[in-house]
């Protein structure tokens, strides 16, 4: 069946129904939007994709809204938006349209759902308040999608619909921009996998270049790791571990000596020849030459123990 129309409701809008347009319209690059009120373009008929409206979920229909009571829910009983039923049904085409590895779909697709779509789906039922992202609550993603509406005294008869099509493609970049991410831990598992093997009991892992390492250290129950060894362009790094995304709390945070310290002052903190900066948060450390770094790795896991 072709796609013409995806529809979804006019006025003010919400991240919801932005972001189910932007997995709709990849899919369906084609199909108009209409965003309407009207009984007749909400009802299901062939050709449409109706999301955010129409007061039923019937997938088999193509409309997928959750204002209806009972709402669609998840199996935990968690609400669905309409966001997170588009993505239910359509993601894991989404994903192929994007290049996904086929392999990596189901994964990535459970991923963007639990933390992406979720929290999207929670707030806009109001099962989340706001107020948990504390003084950053204006900064969320619904939040800032949410200011690019126009302002109350905006003249314009199409004041709405211009704004929701001018903040499509900055939503469109957020979403794009998850999955790329997603995507590139995925791809970087097999190499961070292959160095913690290389590593064995060391504290020091090196790897070939900067990559997502930190879930993979977690997964393979490597607790004993406490510096990464990164080359970046001519230099190399040498930085800590957090113990979270949520913290910059780190597994051992490098010599207080050399906090703050650069070039010549960090060469005589440290008694290491190439030595160039240390951050005064003490969770990175370059120098000039891989020799430098894996030295100050060795006195720094010295300093530790």
């Amino acid at each position: 069946m072709t796609i013409t129309h995806l529809i979804t409701h006019s006025g003010g809008f919400h991240a919801d129904e932005l972001l189910s347009s932007v997995i709709l319209t990849q899919l369906f690059p084609d199909a108009e939007i209409v965003r309407t009120r009207d009984k007749k373009m909400i009802a299901p008929a062939s050709g449409k994709i109706i999301y955010d409206v129409g007061g039923a979920y019937d997938s088999e229909a193509q409309i997928f809204d959750h204002h209806q009571r009972p709402g669609p829910e998840r199996s935990d009983g968690q609400p669905f938006s309409s966001f997170g039923l588009i993505w239910a049904h359509y993601g894991r085409d989404y994903l192929t349209s994007l290049d996904v590895p086929a392999d990596d779909i189901e994964a990535i697709h459970l991923k963007f759902d639990t933390k992406f779509v979720l929290p999207i789906d929670l707030l806009d039922n109001g099962a989340m308040e706001p107020s948990v992202a504390g003084p950053l609550s204006v900064l969320t993603l619904p939040s800032l999608l949410g200011s690019l509406k126009p302002v109350f005294d905006d003249p314009s008869p199409t004041a709405d619909d211009d704004a929701f099509m001018s903040a499509l493609p900055i939503a469109r970049s957020f979403v794009e921009a998850q999955i790329r991410n997603l995507a590139a831990k995925f791809r970087s598992r097999q190499i961070v996998d292959k160095s913690i093997a290389e590593a064995g009991t060391s504290p020091i892992l090196e790897l070939p270049m900067g990559m997502p390492f930190r879930s993979a250290l977690d997964d393979a129950g490597a607790d004993h790791i406490l510096f990464v060894v990164i080359p970046r362009g001519a230099d190399w790094t040498l930085g800590g571990i957090k113990l979270s995304g949520d913290t910059f709390d780190q597994r051992a945070d490098l010599p207080a000596a050399w906090a703050g310290l650069t070039d010549e002052a960090l060469e005589e903190a440290s008694g290491v020849k190439g030595a160039k900066f240390c951050h005064n948060a003490r969770f990175i450390a370059v120098a000039n030459s891989r020799d430098a770094i894996m030295e100050m790795a060795q006195i720094a896991v010295q300093e530790v123990q």
